[in-house]
C-alpha cells in the first residue's frame, strides 16, 4: 500500500501523519497480528519515532479502534447507499453483495485487520464497532425479510440468512490477494449470483 492510498482510505483523518500511522498499523497488524505488533513496529513502518505515535493515538488499541471504526463506517455507508438507490429486494441483494464483496477484495489487507482483529479492542471501543456491525446486519436482514415476504426469497430465518450472506463477504478478505484470478468487481458479481441462489431466487 502507498501513502496515496491512505488518503483514499481515510480522507477525513488529519493530519497526514495520523493517516501514515493508520496505514503502518494496518500493515503491521496484517503481517504480525495485533498482539505481536509493538508500537515501535508501527512507528518504524511509518518512518517515525515511537513517541510520535502517541501524539496522535494514546495507545496501540486506540490505533486499532480508529482503523476498525473507519472500516465499518465505510462498509455501512456502502450498504446504506445500495438500499437508498434500489427498492427491488433481488436487485438490492445483488448490488449489496457485489459492492460488499468487492470492497473486501479490493481492500483485503485493511478488511482483514478490521474484521479479524476486532476482539482485541477494549470493551468500550468494541461495543462502538459492534453497534456498526449490528446496523449492517440489520439492513441486510430487513432486505432479506422483504424479499421473503414478496415471495422472491425462500429462507427459514432472515437473521441466519443475513449472517451467512455477510460472512461470505467478510471471508473474502482472509484469502484474497492481488494475485487472485478474479478482479474484485468480477468476484462480487460471482458471489451475488451464488447468494441469490442460496436465498432461493430463480435466476433467468
Amino acid at each position: 500500500m502507498t501513502m496515496s492510498l491512505s488518503a483514499e482510505l481515510w480522507p477525513d483523518v488529519q493530519p497526514e501523519t495520523a493517516r501514515r500511522l493508520m496505514l503502518a498499523g494496518v500493515e503491521s497488524f496484517a503481517r504480525r497480528g495485533y498482539h505481536a505488533t509493538t508500537t515501535r513496529d508501527i512507528a518504524s513502518a511509518a518512518g517515525m519515532s515511537p513517541a510520535a505515535l502517541y501524539v496522535h493515538f494514546p495507545s496501540k488499541a486506540a490505533l486499532l479502534f480508529a482503523i476498525s471504526k473507519y472500516g465499518h463506517e465505510q462498509t455501512l455507508s456502502l450498504v446504506e447507499s445500495v438500499v437508498a438507490r434500489e427498492t427491488d429486494p433481488v436487485e438490492r441483494i445483488r448490488l449489496l453483495v457485489e459492492d460488499f464483496v468487492a470492497w473486501h477484495a479490493r481492500r483485503h489487507t485493511v478488511a482483514r485487520v478490521v474484521q479479524y482483529e476486532l476482539h482485541a479492542l477494549p470493551d468500550e471501543e468494541f461495543e462502538i464497532v459492534a453497534k456498526l456491525r449490528r446496523r449492517i446486519e440489520q439492513i441486510v436482514r430487513e432486505v432479506i425479510a422483504q424479499g421473503a415476504q414478496a415471495g422472491v426469497f425462500t429462507v427459514g430465518d432472515p437473521h441466519t440468512a443475513a449472517r451467512a450472506v455477510l460472512s461470505l463477504g467478510v471471508d473474502v478478505s482472509r484469502w484474497y490477494s492481488d494475485r487472485a484470478r478474479q478482479t474484485p468487481k468480477k468476484l462480487g458479481q460471482e458471489y451475488s449470483e451464488l447468494v441469490l441462489r442460496m436465498l432461493g431466487t430463480k435466476l433467468s
